[in-house]
């Protein structure tokens, strides 16, 4: 099949509608960088980041992707019975068996609707975009029996006390995939990059927290990029017809975004492979000295970054700046990182700017696995951005002191995997509207309810 061979396929295929959840309370990083008493501007400046989200025991992944999509639902007036498959990305695990959307079946069991396609994806921040992919793949198959597909990816980034703690945050995005859509998939512009590698893994099941090596994992991060902006480009050349295809090619980025500086950096490396395709362009002068540098020392390489930092904070400002917003008041939200970075750009840049713009994603999963895509924004997103209200709700938050961030944390290292357990955090943080933990019975199963 030739790359604009699509014909049979529905068109516009891609997200009609999103919604995104995030907890009530936040802590700002400054106030963290003092409680934890190390430099100013460490976490702000040295990750890029302002404000944490953080939950206690009376939230959990389930409960946030039950709030996620039942407002989604309700928010869009969509029925129940439209939606044909439910896919949820989510490495957040309760049960090592039954699955985050058997749960999310309540929903639609209520309305009638119990034939919906679609299961966990998991593969730390991956497993978003993977569950997207599904229901893209399902649309264009034929398995589609013309219904909607939800996709919901979520997560809660938890750290032990120490130099990761301040990556932590917590949120869910949910996606209405169906054609004619707004934002529209391009077809045969998409590239993985997958492989084996020891960066970030959760191997202690009495334990939310993760084992991180933080330098090899940022080292990962970038050489999947690499793979994976090379790839793109490739096929993003051939459709164009264009020899040496770079990132002018692209309108705006949105990257995975374990904390904003890493997203700089990946794509300040952009400019980086569009030299080594491109070499004796003028524009990319200031990495001349960089010409022989072996590509294993070039992903560490201080002064090969502070050069194509410098060559794109321009760029960098228009392009990414309006993705990097939402990720940097809430923190880490693994594999909801990179869609809040989306929600984030259609809510920061005016429909009528965005009409025919290409957006590039990058998702990246550690252990690892890694692809990117492409949007093309080709109808009015005005009703994403006004019903999301970003802005407006993140400003509405409770700013908490780092104490009450440490004490949720310490709750629920100590509930960890409980059973016959009522949770002890204050229903006052939780939200009208919002779902939380009720009880948690002898035999371990969740019960939930919806706050008035």
């Amino acid at each position: 099949m030739t790359a604009n061979n699509f014909d049979h396929y529905p068109q516009n295929v891609g997200i009609l509608a999103m919604e995104m959840y995030f907890p009530s309370r936040c802590v700002a990083q400054p106030e963290m960088e003092a409680f934890d008493g190390v430099s100013a501007g460490k976490y702000t400046i040295g990750l890029g980041q302002d404000n944490m989200a953080f939950i206690d025991d009376r939230e959990d992944i389930q409960s946030i992707c039950l709030t996620a999509v039942q407002t989604l639902m309700e928010k869009y007036n969509l029925s129940y019975n439209d939606i044909g498959r439910l896919e949820v990305g989510t490495e957040t695990i309760i049960d090592k068996s039954k699955a985050v959307k058997t749960t999310l079946m309540t929903l639609f069991g209520e309305h009638g609707n119990t034939e919906i396609e679609g299961i966990d994806t998991t593969n730390a921040c991956y497993g978003g975009f993977s569950a997207f992919s599904n229901a893209v793949n399902w649309i264009e198959s034929s398995s589609w029996d013309g219904r909607y597909a939800i996709v919901i990816a979520g997560d809660l980034a938890l750290y032990a006390s120490g130099a990761a703690r301040p990556t932590s945050g917590a949120g869910v995005v949910a996606m209405l995939i169906g054609k004619d859509a707004p934002v529209v998939l391009e077809r045969g512009l998409r590239s993985t990059h997958m492989e084996h590698a020891y960066d970030f893994y959760k191997p202690d099941m009495h334990s939310e927290y993760p084992i991180v090596d933080g330098k090899f994992s940022n080292t990962c991060y970038l050489r999947a990029f690499d793979a994976c902006y090379t790839r793109y480009m490739k096929r993003l050349g051939q459709q164009l017809n264009k020899e040496k295809p770079s990132m002018d090619d692209i309108d705006y980025v949105v990257c995975h975004s374990p904390y904003a500086k890493l997203v700089n950096k990946s794509f300040a490396r952009a400019s980086y492979n569009d030299f080594r395709l491109d070499g004796a362009n003028e524009k990319y002068a200031a990495l001349q000295p960089f010409a022989d540098l072996p590509y294993t020392e070039s992903l560490e390489s201080k002064d090969l970054e502070k050069a194509c930092v410098g060559l794109t904070k321009a760029s960098y400002a228009e392009k990414v700046g309006p993705a990097a917003y939402v990720p940097k008041q809430v923190g880490n939200m693994y594999a909801a990182a990179v869609w809040a970075g989306l929600a984030s750009l259609l809510s920061e840049v005016d429909s009528d700017v965005l009409q025919n713009k290409r957006v590039l994603l990058y998702s990246y999963g550690s252990g690892l696995a890694a692809s990117m895509v492409s949007f093309r924004i080709t109808g009015a997103t005005d009703k994403i951005k006004t019903t999301l209200n970003l802005r407006e709700r993140l400003a509405a938050r409770t700013f908490s002191k780092p104490q009450e961030f440490a004490d949720a944390m310490k709750i629920r290292e100590n509930t960890h995997n409980a059973c016959d357990y009522t949770p002890s955090g204050s229903l006052d943080h939780i939200a009208s509207g919002v779902y939380y933990v009720e009880k948690i019975d002898d035999k371990w199963r969740r019960f939930y309810k919806r706050k008035d």
